[in-house]
């Protein structure tokens, strides 16, 4: 991870940790780097970048600074407005551009904001660049062979433009609906959107389908994303599924990247059901190359005993979808993923896509004629408690000698039995702590020691 740019893009309170000047300085840097790569190749046109957002009242002021910053080093910037992550990577991809910007801070609330970036093969940015990114922001960039102080202006004709470029999302919608190999009719679908990205795009494509869609937290009005909503707050879905008695509900986080989903009894099936149900399905049809599918560390021991017994194998990989992708990638493995519902698809998508993930769990629903709780149970997940704790300096407190050996004394007690890992997020000042045993009791026992440990040494951070 960089200064500013975590495991998913440069995130922060909007105005606080992440400003609009460092918005406009990003485009900056964008678009004039790309100018450069095009006019050491001897090519003179524009830069094109395509640019999403989620509906963050603070995405707005974001997407101008962008754009300002982009224009300004002669560039011209496609907007695709209010859309989903997935939905820049495809455009991305499928229409050439230079590269993509996603406005978002995914799952986390309204008061934050982020800025992902995406290169022209619609995959997560490369280290080498994002470094280039932050020395910039910094003002010490070094670039092509010399130091820059300042980057130079556009001027004149070469300076950039806006594009309105709506038509790509819509593109993108009819790529979705082209992945649909079974009719959905007859089948009550529910949607939870979120507030999010997904609001005017996942009922569109689930009609188009044929599917009886019914739709909540669909009414975004820039404070209520993710509030009590979609796929971290799955509660209200789990409800809904029930009382309308629904086939099967998908709830989707902020910028659709996510996808988990609810039973037809309202039991939640998360990233690993779906990593294991989609896994048999495509080893059953001859499907799965290398006979792999792709994991975290963070998912459950109950999703590798049920690959053991259906013959499958695993790999894990560090948390973060990019790093889930390179090895799939790397490896030629079609399946792979996040137990929280981060799902990547690769021979339809180079992201994970929460609304692609819900289109294929379908297709396995229609294609065994079993519903999503038969499909799941062979799937027994063991009792896990993670809890976030929000600390001062989450690499000391990961480090720190008595946290250490808590951690150690833990993984002992537990042996076979179970399992404890302790972590740094990648996006938020928070050290996460999880603990899997068979009993929830046991988890909830060794997970208060280790954070007793970390309030003890004065690594948690009060609350304002």
């Amino acid at each position: 991870m960089g200064k500013y740019f975590g495991t998913d893009g440069f995130r922060g309170e909007a105005n606080e940790g992440l400003t609009a000047d460092h918005a406009y300085t990003v485009g900056r840097f964008l678009g004039w780097y790309y100018g450069e790569i095009k006019r050491q190749a001897g090519d003179t046109s524009a830069p094109r970048i395509v640019i999403g957002k989620d509906t963050r009242r603070s995405s707005y002021m974001f997407e101008y600074s962008l754009v300002g910053g982009l224009v300004a080093s002669g560039a011209d910037a496609y907007l695709l407005h209010v859309t989903t992550t997935p939905s820049v990577a495809y455009v991305a991809r499928v229409d050439e551009f230079d590269c993509g910007v996603m406005i978002t801070a995914s799952h986390n609330p309204y008061y934050d904001n982020g800025i992902k970036l995406i290169n022209g093969h619609g995959e997560k940015m490369d280290e080498e660049t994002i470094g280039l990114v932050e020395d910039y922001i910094d003002g010490h960039l070094e670039a092509f062979g010399r130091k820059w102080a300042e980057l130079p202006f556009a001027k004149r004709e070469q300076i950039g433009c806006t594009v309105d470029y709506v038509s790509g999302r819509n593109r993108y919608i009819g790529y979705l609906i082209s992945l649909g190999l079974y009719s959905f009719k007859g089948v009550k679908v529910g949607l939870d959107c979120a507030n999010g990205a997904s609001w005017n795009v996942a009922k569109s494509v689930f009609d188009a389908l044929g599917a009886q869609t019914y739709v909540i937290n669909d009414e975004p009005n820039g404070v209520n994303i993710n509030n009590n909503a979609g796929s971290t707050h799955i509660e209200g879905l789990q409800k809904f599924v029930v009382e309308k008695g629904l086939d099967v509900g998908f709830a989707y986080d902020g910028d659709a990247d996510r996808c988990l989903c609810v039973d037809e009894k309202g039991n939640v099936v998360t990233g690993d059901h779906i990593l294991y149900i989609y896994g048999k399905y495509m080893k059953d049809r001859e499907k799965l190359t290398n006979n792999t599918v792709v994991t975290t560390i963070m998912s459950n021991f109950g999703l590798y005993k049920a690959l053991d017994e259906a013959g499958i194998g695993y790999a894990k990989t560090k948390v973060g979808d990019k790093y889930v992708y390179e090895y799939m990638t790397q490896n030629n493995c079609h399946i792979g993923g996040e137990q929280s519902g981060h799902i990547i698809f690769s021979k339809y998508a180079t992201t994970g896509d929460g609304i692609l993930t819900s289109i294929k769990m379908m297709e396995v629903m229609l294609a065994r004629k079993k519903k999503m709780s038969e499909l799941a149970s062979p799937l027994v997940i063991y009792p896990q408690v993670l809890e976030n704790v929000r600390v001062t300096d989450k690499a000391a407190a990961q480090e720190d000698p008595d946290v250490q050996a808590k951690v150690a004394q833990v993984t002992g007690e537990l042996g076979d039995t179970g399992r404890i890992l302790v972590r740094e997020s990648g996006t938020e000042p928070v050290v996460r702590v999880m603990v899997e045993a068979e009993e929830k009791d046991i988890c909830r026992r060794y997970v208060d020691e280790v954070v007793s440990v970390l309030r003890t040494k004065g690594y948690i951070k009060q609350a304002d």
